[in-house]
């Protein structure tokens, strides 16, 4: 029974998440503050003291606002929402498993093999076991034909993300004579999506979130990109980030199977395609290897691999993906419990270190606004401050998008100028009389506090509150 149930799931995901918790990345906070600005101060940006729209995924920060209102905080809230994505996530395989003839324990060794994978796992409070689970029921949708339904999960999967679209394209088209219903679907996505994207270009002052310009102008870390970044975190981070892009290396071994064998697994390979376009289109342009940006790739393959593993018969192969959960879990504890900072993070402190600097900023700046050293989450949850950087204040995105515009061809800059037509540009970008600055040199004339900091990322610095005249 056990097999088939949700509820030891939904309790196995409750308890990750505590765990998980402890050390959730910076951009996780950047959601539960639109969350918590929301839900308590009916506000839509990252601080209590100015609007902006960053928020990469506006459904996944109303759906915690939502549940903030209840509970309020939106670190809980988000527990919430991991289970529940979980939950859809489990039911969705089992209906798909049971469909295609696959054995009871596929759908929760998958969930499993999701959760515990050190990529996946560092990337909690984000917007990714959500988008994982609307993939799922997507695929369920799809293979049974019901397009006004997959047309609502494709609306809430571009208002999770608008890049999932990729995916739930090359899942719809890849379907035996796709055409079919897929008016009713594209009626059904728009009349969930538009509603938002229009309230968002109209009040916000742009239809989608200004992150798209953001980071597409970040570009590379130097010499890594996309396309080369796991080769950055396998040697920073060793056997985590191996065992998290093996799902990749394991899918393409699984695809040669298939082609072989030629089981019946008609919406999983088209999820693995799907995860291929999603690669490709991030490779194509050329973002930072920001590691949550191949979430959807790696859970792509995961669920493929392990679909074509269930289609042997015999119970011995169970073992491969099971022994590939417990090797996650191991990597996990191995450090000890618990665990001071994610598996694979490129933030500069922690999350309690952030926590603790954020109560004592309040303090320290006593209702003046600061200038973030880059890293804005933690800090602007924990205290409650106008902290100040491109993701919080509305005025500093004028001069990316002109930079953006300057970069971009014809087409392109006219998507832009129609994405920006009603933002307000006369917002300047404002002024902050501090200043947060780290080094790992002498002491900033002017400090006015400072705290040691550390991550596996960057090692050991100090951050500094300084006027903004020495910073």
């Amino acid at each position: 029974m056990g097999w088939r149930t949700w509820w030891p799931v939904a309790v196995l995901a409750a308890l990750a998440y505590l765990l998980f918790s402890r050390h959730l990345i910076d951009d996780s906070y950047i959601t539960f503050s639109y969350a918590e600005n929301l839900a308590l101060h009916g506000h839509w940006g990252l601080v209590e003291q100015g609007t902006s729209n960053t928020a990469t995924s506006p459904l996944n920060v109303l759906a915690l606002a939502a549940v903030t209102f209840v509970v309020r905080d939106a670190v809980v809230a988000g527990g919430v929402l991991f289970v529940l994505a979980q939950v859809l996530t489990f039911t969705a395989l089992r209906e798909l498993g049971g469909r295609y003839e696959l054995p009871a324990w596929f759908a929760p060794v998958t969930v499993a093999l999701l959760a515990l994978n050190p990529l996946l796992l560092s990337s909690v409070g984000l917007e990714i076991a959500l988008g994982v689970a609307g993939v799922s029921w997507l695929l369920v949708f799809a293979d049974a034909r019901r397009p006004w339904a997959a047309g609502v999960v494709v609306g809430l999967l571009a208002l999770l993300r608008l890049d999932l679209l990729v995916m739930a394209a090359v899942i719809l088209v890849l379907r035996k004579r796709f055409w079919d219903g897929l008016w009713r679907s594209a009626v059904a996505a728009l009349a969930v999506a538009l509603p938002w994207f229009g309230f968002s270009w109209l009040v916000l002052g742009s239809a989608v979130p200004d992150t798209l310009v953001i980071k597409t102008l970040q570009r590379t870390w130097g010499e890594w990109g996309f396309t080369n970044g796991p080769l950055l975190y396998v040697e920073h981070y060793g056997a985590p980030a191996v065992l998290s892009w093996l799902p990749l290396a394991t899918a393409v071994v699984a695809g040669l199977v298939w082609l072989v064998r030629r089981p019946r697994l008609t919406p999983f390979v088209g999820l693995i395609a799907a995860g291929l376009a999603h690669f490709l289109a991030y490779s194509w342009l050329d973002v930072p290897p920001y590691h949550w940006y191949y979430g959807p790739s790696i859970a792509a393959a995961t669920v493929f691999t392990v679909a074509v593993v269930a289609t042997f018969q015999f119970r011995v192969v169970v073992a491969a993906p099971v022994a590939l959960a417990v090797a996650f879990g191991w990597v996990y504890v191995a450090p000890g419990l618990p665990r001071d900072a994610a598996p694979i993070t490129s933030n500069h402190a922690t999350s309690e270190q952030y926590l603790a600097i954020g109560r004592d900023l309040n303090r320290v700046a006593a209702g003046r606004a600061v200038t973030s050293a880059g890293e804005i989450g933690v800090l602007a949850h924990a205290c409650h401050c106008e902290i100040l950087d491109v993701f919080s204040d509305r005025g500093a995105i004028g001069p990316a998008i002109e930079q953006r515009r300057a970069e971009a061809g014809p087409f392109s800059r006219a998507l832009l100028d129609l994405n920006f037509r009603f933002l307000n540009r006369d917002v300047q970008p404002k002024r902050a009389p501090l200043t947060l600055a780290t080094t790992t040199g002498a002491v900033p004339p002017g400090t006015l506090a400072s705290w040691r900091i550390s991550s596996p990322w960057t090692g050991e610095r100090t951050l500094y509150v300084v006027p903004a005249s020495t910073g």
